[in-house]
C-alpha cells in the first residue's frame, strides 16, 4: 500500500505543553536541527495514522504571529508559506484567555486546524470548568480535550487532525449550527447592507478559505469588519495572484504589518485607499496597531464568559499561588534555592552516588579489563594491541563511564525541578541579582541549561532580543559547570575531600555562578556597555512530573553519553594512548619511560604556565589540553598516563598533587577555562564572529588562570598560617 505524506504543525504559546504533546505523538522518532537562515531549533517527528506517513513539526512557542522575534518569524513563515496539512493549535486550558489570541490569528489563515485543549487534568485543582462542546460551537473549530503529560486524548486528537486534513476545511467537522451562526451575524450586522452582502459573496466565491473564517466574523464590531471587507475588496486580486489568505492579509494591513505590505506589493493608489480606511478607524478606536488586538480580546472575553466557569471566587489562591508565596518570597527564595541545590548535590555525590560510582569502577578495572586482557593474550595478540585496548580504550573510556551513575542522578533531580515548574521560579529569583550586573533573569535560563551542556545553553541565548545581553550570556554561560566535568570532580573529590563530597561540589557550582556575576559586572563597564532588556517571564503552574517524561530526559542523556563515549571519547583515548606510548621518533616506549613520549614533550612545553597554580607537571597540562576535545577526556587522560603505576587513581593523585589546595585549584581551572571544541563552535556560530569567539575563549581561560591562582596562593597561605598554631 502506498502511504501519502502529510505535515502537521504544532503551534502554541510557551509553556502550553506543546513539546510534551510532540513527544507523546512521535515517541523517540524525532529529528532536531535548525531552521534555514536562522539559529532557531527545528524539531520534527514521525507518526503513522490511517495508513498515512505524517511529519509532525514542533514550531517555536510564541504568543502571536507578529514578526518581532526569530521564533515568531519561523512559526509565521512555516504556517503561511509551507502550507501544513493541519495546524494543531495547542491551548493551555488553565490559561485559555491568553492562549486564544494566537488561536484567532491562526484561524484567519484559512488553514485546516484543530485545537488541542491541553492540561485538562489540572482544571479541577484550579477550580475551572470548560464546556468543550460549547467552545467548539463558538469557534467553529474542532476542539479535542487532552492531557499530554499523561497521554490522554492524544489518539483522538490525531484522528481529528487526520479527518480535518482530509476534508481540507476546518469548520466542516465541527458540530456547530450554521443557521444559528447566520442568525447571530444577522443580528450583529444586519443593519449594515454592505457587510451582509460582502459576507454572502465571500462564502459563495472563496470556498475553503472563507469557510474557515466566516465563523469568526463575530470578532469585530461593525465599523472594523466593514473596514476589513473594504480592504479585502482592494487586495483580493493581489491575494489571489500571490496565493495569500484574504482575511489574514486584510487584518495584517490594519496592523501595519511590514512583511504583509511587502509581499502584496501594493500600488500607490491601493496603499492610499487602505490608509484612508485605517485612518477612519484610528479616529474612533485609537492607534492602528491596537485596533485588531482590542477587538480580538473583546471577543475572547465573550467566548470565555459563555464556555468557561470559574468555581473559585475572585482572588482565591490556587495551589501554585500558595507554593509561590513561599518559594518566591523575597527573604526565603534565595536561601531555599541554595538549600535545594545543595541537597541535590549531597545526594548525587554523597554515599549513594559514591557507592554506585565505586562499584562500577571496580567492575571495569578489576573484572572487565583483566578479563579482556586475558582473552587477547589467549588469542596471541601483540603487546601493543593489548595495551591499546586495555590501557587506552578501557582505561580511558571506562574511567569516565564509572561516573555515569552520578551524571544520571544529577539529571534526574534537575529534570524533576524543571518539569515541576521550579526552575522557572529560579530564573525569577535570580533576576534581582542579575539585574545589578546588567543582565536579567532571562539570561539565567541559558545558564541553567549550562549545568547540562554548554552547547544547547549557548544556542538558547538566541532567544534574547538584546544583542548586548546575548553576547554577554554566551560569554558567561560556559562558567556554569556542565555535566561533562562531573567525572573530573568525582575523581578528585574521592581522592582529596571524601568527607565533604556534597559540600565541595556545591562550592564548585556556586563558584561558577559567582565568577559569572563578577565577570558580568566587569563586561558591563568595559566591552559590553549599555542597558539590558526588561525581564518578562511566564511562570507555569506547578505540575507533578510523570515517569514517562523523566525517562525521556534520562534516555536522551544516556543516548548522548553513549554517542560521545563511542566517538569523541574513544578517539581521544586512542590518541592519548598513542602519544604517551611513542617517542618523537615513533618508537614504542615501555610504561616506565613515558617521560620521553610525544605527549610528555607537549606537556612540558605548557606546564610552566600552571606552576603558579600548583600543578606545573606535564601530566596535568596534557590532561587540560585533552579537555578541549571533551571535558571528560581529562579523567581519561590521567587514567591512561598513570595506569602503569599499578596504584589506584586516588593514591596516584595524592602523590602527584602537592596538596589538597593544589587539587582544588585544578578543579577550579577545569570549571572555568574555555569549553570544549563543540561549545566553542557554537559560540562562533551564535556570535557570527571569529574575533568574538576567540576573544571569549581567551577571556574565559584568563579568568580561570586568575581564579585558580588566587585559590592556590591564598589557600596555601591560609594552610601555612593554620599550621603555625
Amino acid at each position: 500500500m502506498t502511504m501519502s505524506k502529510h505535515v502537521y504543525a504544532l503551534a502554541g504559546n510557551p509553556n502550553c505543553g506543546k513539546t510534551t504533546l510532540f513527544n507523546e505523538m512521535t515517541g523517540s522518532n524525532q529529528y532536531v536541527g535548525n531552521w534555514p537562515g536562522v539559529t532557531v531549533e527545528k524539531k520534527e517527528g514521525r507518526l503513522k495514522t490511517h495508513g498515512d506517513d505524517v511529519t509532525v513539526v514542533d514550531l517555536p512557542g510564541i504568543y502571536s504571529l507578529s514578526p518581532y522575534s526569530a521564533e515568531e518569524m519561523v512559526t509565521r513563515n512555516f504556517v503561511i508559506n509551507d502550507n501544513p496539512d493541519v495546524i494543531v493549535d495547542v491551548v493551555d486550558a488553565t490559561n485559555i484567555e491568553r492562549n486564544l489570541y494566537l488561536t484567532l490569528q491562526l484561524a484567519e489563515l484559512g488553514r485546516p486546524m484543530v485545537i488541542a485543549l491541553n492540561m485538562m487534568d489540572m482544571l479541577k485543582s484550579r477550580g475551572i470548568e470548560i464546556d468543550v462542546q460549547a467552545l467548539e460551537h463558538r469557534l467553529g473549530i474542532p476542539v479535542v480535550p487532552i492531557a499530554a503529560s499523561r497521554g490522554r486524548g492524544v489518539k483522538e486528537l490525531i484522528d481529528r487532525a487526520h479527518h480535518t486534513g482530509e476534508e481540507q476545511a476546518v469548520p466542516s467537522l465541527a458540530p456547530f449550527d450554521e443557521q444559528r451562526l447566520a442568525g447571530r451575524i444577522q443580528d450583529q450586522y444586519g443593519t449594515n447592507p454592505y457587510i451582509s452582502h460582502q459576507l454572502h459573496e465571500r462564502r459563495e466565491h472563496h470556498g475553503n478559505e472563507y469557510r474557515s473564517t466566516y465563523v469568526i466574523d463575530e470578532i469585530y464590531t461593525g465599523e472594523v469588519l466593514e473596514a476589513i471587507l473594504r480592504i479585502e475588496d482592494i487586495i483580493e486580486p493581489k491575494c489571489m495572484e500571490k496565493g495569500m489568505a484574504l482575511r489574514w492579509s486584510a487584518v495584517k494591513l490594519i496592523d501595519d504589518d511590514t512583511p504583509t505590505i511587502e509581499a502584496l506589493e501594493l500600488s500607490d493608489g491601493e496603499a492610499h485607499l487602505i490608509d484612508e480606511i485605517v485612518h477612519s478607524l484610528e479616529s474612533r478606536y485609537g492607534e492602528r496597531d491596537m485596533i485588531i488586538a482590542d477587538q480580538k480580546y473583546r471577543f475572547i472575553c465573550q467566548v470565555c464568559e459563555e464556555c468557561v466557569t470559574h468555581l473559585k471566587g475572585p482572588g482565591e489562591l490556587t495551589l501554585s499561588d500558595k507554593v509561590d508565596a513561599v518559594v518566591t518570597n523575597r527573604y526565603l527564595a534565595l536561601p531555599l534555592f541554595i538549600g535545594i541545590m545543595a541537597l541535590v548535590f549531597f545526594i548525587t555525590f554523597g554515599p549513594l552516588g559514591s557507592w554506585m560510582t565505586d562499584g562500577l569502577e571496580a567492575l571495569i578495572s578489576d573484572r572487565f579489563a583483566p578479563w579482556v586482557a586475558a582473552g587477547l593474550r589467549n588469542l596471541h595478540a601483540s603487546d601493543w594491541a593489548v595495551s591499546l585496548v586495555c590501557d587506552g580504550v578501557i582505561q580511558g573510556v571506562g574511567s569516565i563511564v564509572s561516573f555515569f551513575p552520578q551524571i544520571l542522578m544529577l539529571f534526574f533531580f534537575l529534570s524533576i525541578l524543571e518539569d515541576s515548574g521550579y526552575m522557572a521560579r529560579a530564573a525569577f529569583i535570580m533576576d534581582k541579582l542579575l539585574h545589578k550586573t546588567g543582565l536579567s533573569g532571562r539570561s539565567f535560563v541559558p545558564m541553567l541549561m549550562g549545568f547540562g551542556c554548554s552547547v544547547p545553553a549557548i544556542l538558547a541565548a538566541r532567544t534574547l532580543e538584546n544583542e548586548r545581553d546575548r553576547r554577554m550570556t554566551i560569554m558567561l554561560t560556559p562558567f556554569m559547570s556542565c555535566s561533562a566535568k562531573m567525572p573530573v570532580y568525582g575523581l578528585f573529590i574521592t581522592a582529596f575531600f571524601p568527607a565533604y563530597r556534597g559540600l565541595v561540589v556545591f562550592g564548585i557550582y556556586a563558584t561558577g555562578l559567582v565568577v559569572a556575576v563578577l565577570c558580568a559586572m566587569l563586561l558591563k563597564k568595559t566591552v559590553l556597555k549599555g542597558g539590558h532588556a526588561p525581564f518578562v517571564m511566564e511562570l507555569p503552574p506547578y505540575r507533578l512530573p510523570t515517569f514517562k517524561t523523566l525517562w525521556r530526559h534520562l534516555y536522551e542523556r544516556i543516548k548522548d553519553f553513549a554517542v560521545r563515549a563511542g566517538t569523541i571519547l574513544l578517539a581521544a583515548s586512542v590518541v592519548i594512548w598513542f602519544l604517551q606510548s611513542f617517542s618523537p621518533s615513533l618508537q614504542m616506549l615501555p610504561p616506565e619511560q613515558t617521560e620521553n613520549s610525544i605527549l610528555a614533550a607537549i606537556g612540558k612545553a605548557v606546564a610552566p604556565l600552571f606552576t603558579p597554580l600548583g600543578f606545573g607537571f606535564w601530566q596535568a597540562s596534557v590532561a587540560l589540553v585533552s579537555g578541549l576535545v571533551a571535558k571528560e577526556a581529562v579523567v581519561g587522560t590521567l587514567s591512561i598516563l598513570y595506569t602503569s603505576t599499578g596504584m589506584g587513581m586516588s593514591a596516584v593523585l595524592q602523590q602527584v598533587f602537592p596538596s589538597p589546595v593544589a587539587a582544588l585549584s585544578f578543579l577550579v581551572f577545569v570549571l572555568l577555562y574555555m569549553p570544549c571544541v563543540a561549545a566553542f563552535s557554537a559560540m562562533r556560530r551564535e556570535m557570527n564572529s571569529w574575533k568574538w569567539a576567540v576573544g571569549t575563549a581567551a577571556f574565559q581561560t584568563g579568568v580561570a588562570w586568575v581564579v585558580s591562582f588566587i585559590v592556590y596562593q591564598f589557600g596555601t597561605l591560609a594552610m601555612n598560617i593554620v599550621g603555625l598554631f
